[in-house]
């Protein structure tokens, strides 16, 4: 198989699971449900991959990436923690926004990974909120926040803005550009920036 046909089969494949996992949630999905959803036949996805639960690792693993390397692009991208935070909870609530499906299968089924892809999926969750509570830490010893504890504000930032993906929809009466610059304004309120 050519290595283009087989990148676009194995794409498809991690689409129609997304697709599937969004409406009947990963138990209820069968292998059989994410071929059909990719025009295949069953036998064509262990072709491609070793099971269900690997597609839910490499959908959850991509996301998590992808929401590492935009956390750290944000506090790489000031010096100040006000403007810091701003673009972090901009971008992590519009990211949460734009992908709701995927980012809903990504956060809330965890438990259906094996333990090894979860303890994979859980390193880089604590990598992600070790940069958020770092960020409003940092904060608040340069007096930029008042929060008095800043350990659970990052809890409550970072949570806030992985709901947006249970709530928000496309055919809502708000863009995502409005949801985040709506969160920036409230994560900035919750951590008392001067």
């Amino acid at each position: 198989m050519a290595a283009g046909v087989a990148e676009d089969a194995r794409s498809r494949l991690l689409a129609a699971a997304v697709a599937a996992f969004a409406v009947r949630g990963f138990h209820g999905t069968t292998t059989r449900d994410i071929a059909a959803a990719a025009g295949m036949s069953p036998a064509a996805l262990y072709v491609h991959h070793r099971s269900k639960e690997e597609l839910l690792h490499q959908i959850s693993r991509s996301g998590h990436e992808a929401t590492l390397a935009l956390v750290e692009e944000a506090v790489a991208s000031s010096a100040h923690p006000v403007e810091q935070l701003a673009r972090l909870v901009e971008d992590f609530v519009r990211h949460h926004a734009v992908s709701h499906t995927s980012a809903r299968i990504v956060n809330y089924e965890l438990a259906a990974l094996s333990e090894p892809h979860l303890a994979e999926i859980t390193e880089l969750r604590h990598r992600i909120d070790a940069v958020m509570r770092e960020l409003v830490e940092r904060g608040v010893a340069a007096g930029a926040f008042t929060t008095p504890d800043p350990v659970m504000t990052a809890s409550a930032l970072l949570s806030m803005g992985i709901d947006v993906a249970r709530w928000y929809r496309d055919e809502g009466s708000w863009s995502p550009d409005d949801v985040a610059a709506h969160y920036r304004e409230l994560a900035l309120r919750m951590v008392g920036a001067t």
